[in-house]
């Protein structure tokens, strides 16, 4: 019982110093950020492009503040340059994900084209190619380029970059080639996916392989890595031991959460979604319970920030009314229980954050957030 109680009181400490880092620190370093994009966008001469961006910011709002979750854990001197070098990265995939489902003529080109965008980002000695080469639009007035060297600033300050450059590249590569796929498929149609999935699936990984595409969709292998190479006695093998608990468990994770939220509108406009690949909800729920136990499991053996962070991206999605809708209601629930003591008072925390998004209601919430800041300590199951 003592064991237990040092053991809950110690997460709930974890819990309570980085809710405070984030909110206190890194919170408002990423709304600045979201405001630079923001002011950006306002400026795109086109049309098209410049409601395109700016409904793209308005609508993801929760991927830029996921984003820079990770810089919660960042040495302080480094923290505020990271959490904008994150949202700036991830305002460049939401963006080139949403000119990518626009119409046409060459739609896995055009994919590749625009999420060059992100390769460019992450090498600061790439020439610049024309990421609208293959669009229809293109008139942004410097936006996308804008973007791309404002990340090449602030990794250029990454004191230990050169470990992680390599594996960077390499999770930036594979969403490239999801991209690619997810995109220019025909409905009926997804050997080219399925055969590429199934090539990148690990050989001692027990998953499907849509699961496996979901993963390299996935951008938090990316985020953890950056977020590494900010510390200066940062080893190969922590790097390594680092990019395996994100690719593939948790980035398999967050974009199969990300596509249940999004199910019921999928549905709605006859889009294709990987989780229509379970043959049922309850199959379902239980690979994402799989998923979830081992991502925590490799979480936990690198560290509380890693499963801290873990359970602020679930809790992300589960604040979301509609992942608790009835098709995928047991999805959720399985997976919160699978992420144990930390799960009920992060979704808390942010489904307060969704209730009171916005100016107006930043009071209620950092009220809020202070009441939630006891929660661990009652009981909370591990």
């Amino acid at each position: 019982m003592e064991h237990q109680a040092n053991r809950r009181g110690g997460i709930a400490l974890a819990f309570t110093r980085a809710a405070s880092r984030y909110w206190l620190e890194v919170f408002p370093a990423a709304r600045h950020e979201v405001g630079y994009l923001r002011r950006r966008a306002e400026n795109i001469p086109d049309p098209i492009l410049r409601h395109l961006a700016l409904s793209t910011q308005r609508g993801k709002w929760g991927n830029l503040e996921g984003a820079a979750a990770f810089a919660t854990f960042a040495p302080r001197q480094h923290r505020v340059a990271l959490a904008r070098l994150l949202v700036c990265l991830q305002g460049i995939y939401d963006y080139a994900d949403t000119l990518t489902e626009q119409p046409s003529q060459h739609p896995s080109a055009n994919a590749r084209q625009l999420h060059t965008a992100i390769l460019a980002a992450l090498q600061l000695d790439r020439p610049h190619p024309d990421y609208y080469a293959q669009h229809i639009l293109r008139d942004d007035d410097g936006y996308l380029l804008a973007l791309v060297n404002t990340c090449r600033v602030a990794i250029a300050s990454l004191p230990t970059y050169s470990l992680v450059a390599n594996a960077v590249l390499r999770n930036a590569q594979r969403i490239v080639s999801y991209q690619c796929l997810i995109n220019s498929q025909p409905e009926s149609d997804f050997r080219a996916f399925f055969n590429w999935a199934a090539k990148e699936t690990p050989a001692d990984a027990d998953l499907r392989w849509w699961e496996t595409g979901a993963a390299c969709g996935s951008s938090t292998a990316i985020f953890a890595l950056l977020a590494a190479a900010t510390k200066s006695r940062l080893t190969r093998s922590e790097a390594d031991m680092i990019e395996a608990i994100y690719w593939p468990w948790v980035g398999a994770l967050h974009t199969l959460l990300d596509s249940t939220v999004d199910h019921a509108e999928d549905s709605a406009a006859g889009q294709h979604s990987l989780i229509d690949h379970y043959v049922s909800s309850q199959d379902m729920a239980d690979r994402m319970q799989f998923l979830t136990a081992e991502a925590m499991r490799r979480a936990s053996a690198a560290g509380i920030e890693h499963r801290l962070i873990l359970a602020g991206m679930v809790s992300l999605y589960l604040s979301d009314r509609n992942a608790w809708l009835p098709a995928v209601h047991p999805t959720a629930r399985s997976v919160l229980e699978t992420l144990g003591g930390l799960g009920f008072p992060t979704l808390l925390v942010l489904r307060a954050r969704r209730v009171t998004q916005g100016h107006a209601g930043m009071c209620r919430f950092r009220h809020c957030l202070s009441l939630c800041r006891h929660l661990p300590n009652k009981g909370i199951p591990n």
